[in-house]
């Protein structure tokens, strides 16, 4: 959500994935008034193929690590961060940088 003037700017498109159901995220997307499409997972095949997933968290079933990725229009991986720290936030500077 913040920054997102800077990546509209540069014409990208930004989108959350959670693997919550799609019940849940309307109500995330509208108490943290997101001004971006929040997509769901709710199977894990997104989080699985891009290796995101945990199996297992400390008895959490099924996952996602905290992560951001930036495709090219062709869809080809160009920017791939993941953190173990569900609290850490990706680098917007260098995210910035790469749709540059």
């Amino acid at each position: 959500r913040d920054g997102m003037t800077e990546f509209t700017a540069v014409k990208a498109k930004v989108f959350g994935i959670s693997v919550d159901s799609p019940y849940a995220q309307k109500a995330w997307v509208q108490q943290l008034n997101l001004n971006f499409p929040l997509l769901s997972d709710f199977n894990k095949e997104v989080s699985k193929a891009y290796g995101v997933l945990y199996e297992d968290l400390g008895g959490l079933k099924g996952v996602a690590k905290r992560s951001a990725f930036v495709l090219d229009r062709g869809g080809i991986i160009r920017y791939k961060w993941v953190s173990e720290d569900p609290e850490k936030l990706p680098d917007l500077e260098a995210i910035k940088k790469v749709l540059q």
